[in-house]
């Protein structure tokens, strides 16, 4: 299935959009060594029956026995399971998507997934075995993962054209299970364009809601698809993070392969080093609050994706230069306190505390805290001899 979709991305986008895509492709089909990958199974009461899947465990999951990370819950997991690891893998390597477990449900097996998807045609909610099975996910795969492999409360599903529809069936309960939905070329059962928006607009905690489709899409699907856009879009919600791309050139297949990057980069955006962009746009136009700015990223990170990680050094020295361009110098001791705590052996704290008594004309304990920056370990680009340096020029200056 997976190959078969590769040869229609091939055959139906132009050029332009394969190079975007043509190093996904290779990711995909190669199965890098990024991550471990195994294949589990569960007995299910509520389906009487075995039910198997994949997981993609992170290549840190045996070295912090502590840690917790995002789920990334496939269905149609046979033929996503891949190009979503591809993706996840790619990211990671650059440090622009996080180490995430990836589990991907099977349903190849004749009539699987349709069974899988059962709703009453007139209440438009899963009935007979789609009820069992919108049970089994809840009440007994999502605790199991969560007792085994550690997976934090940030949860994702995702699903393709009549899975895709399914997973909206999570959003009806008062607190859902996912946090995150993927829905590319959805199914949409009965009204579905119109509750899903209604529930998306009305809950209090953070939603990430992602749905596509393509220029050569099914007529019938695309339309609701459209409907359910324009209603998701009237929602004056400030908790929700919504996007919606409509592919040109794509088919209902091909278009699964442009969906993944553009729905996790979304979800994924503040995991992102701070970029050029972000920058100069967002974060140097500032009048004041760089260092809250660099704090508030990074809570975001905590309490929205379930992500601890040390602020990054490169994301230091974002701050640190708009601080300087901006002549803040006074952020520069609330700086020094964050780089303190965060990389305690290393010399950037006392850098940081230099730089901010260099600045407010204390040239004095400037020279003391490079010297005593030289002591401690380097980091970066941040050197013994740099340190020493800085020091011997600013006590000249004292000579004066």
């Amino acid at each position: 299935m997976l190959y078969c979709l590769i040869l229609d991305a091939i055959l139906l986008l132009n050029q332009t959009f394969m190079k975007k895509i043509v190093l996904l492709i290779v990711i995909a089909i190669s199965c890098t060594g990024f991550a471990q990958k195994v294949r589990d199974s569960i007995l299910s009461q509520k389906m009487d029956k075995y039910r198997y899947f994949s997981v993609s465990l992170p290549p840190s999951f045996n070295k912090d026995v502590k840690k917790t990370y995002p789920l990334l819950f496939l269905l149609d997991g046979d033929y996503l399971f891949d190009p979503f690891q591809g993706a996840m893998s790619y990211g990671n390597y650059w440090e622009d998507l996080p180490e995430v477990i990836i589990v991907g449900l099977d349903q190849n097996k004749t009539n699987e997934r349709i069974e899988d998807c059962v709703f009453d045609e007139t209440s438009g909610l899963p009935e007979g075995k789609g009820a069992n099975f919108y049970e089994f996910i809840g009440s007994e795969l999502i605790p199991l993962l969560q007792k085994k492999y550690r997976t934090s409360n940030f949860r994702i599903i995702a699903g393709h054209d009549v899975t895709a529809g399914f997973i909206n069936f999570f959003l009806y309960k008062d607190v859902p299970l996912f946090n995150a939905y993927i829905s590319i070329s959805p199914e949409l059962p009965s009204e579905m364009e119109t509750l899903v928006a209604k529930r998306l607009g009305g809950f209090k905690q953070n939603m990430f809601y992602y749905q596509s489709s393509g220029e050569g899409d099914i007529k019938k699907m695309k339309e609701k698809i459209t409907i359910l856009d324009d209603n998701i879009k009237a929602q004056k919600s400030t908790s929700l993070n919504y996007k919606y791309d409509d592919f040109k050139g794509a088919s209902h297949y091909s278009l699964v392969l442009f969906s993944i990057p553009s729905a996790l980069y979304q979800f994924f955006a503040s995991y992102q080093p701070i970029s050029k962009i972000e920058f100069q746009e967002k974060i140097v136009t500032l009048p004041s609050g760089y260092v809250d700015y660099l704090k508030n990223k990074y809570e975001i990170l905590d309490n929205t994706l379930g992500i601890k990680m040390n602020i990054r050094l490169n994301d230091f020295k974002a701050i640190e230069a708009a601080i300087l361009k901006n002549k803040a110098y006074g952020e520069l001791e609330k700086l020094a306190q964050i780089s303190h705590k965060m990389y305690p052996k290393s010399m950037l704290g006392d850098y940081h505390m230099a730089l901010f008594y260099e600045n407010m004309g204390d040239i004095k304990n400037a020279v003391k805290y490079y010297k005593i920056a030289s002591q401690l370990q380097p980091i970066g680009d941040l050197t013994k001899d740099m340190m020493l340096d800085k020091s011997e020029e600013l006590r000249v200056q004292i000579k004066k």
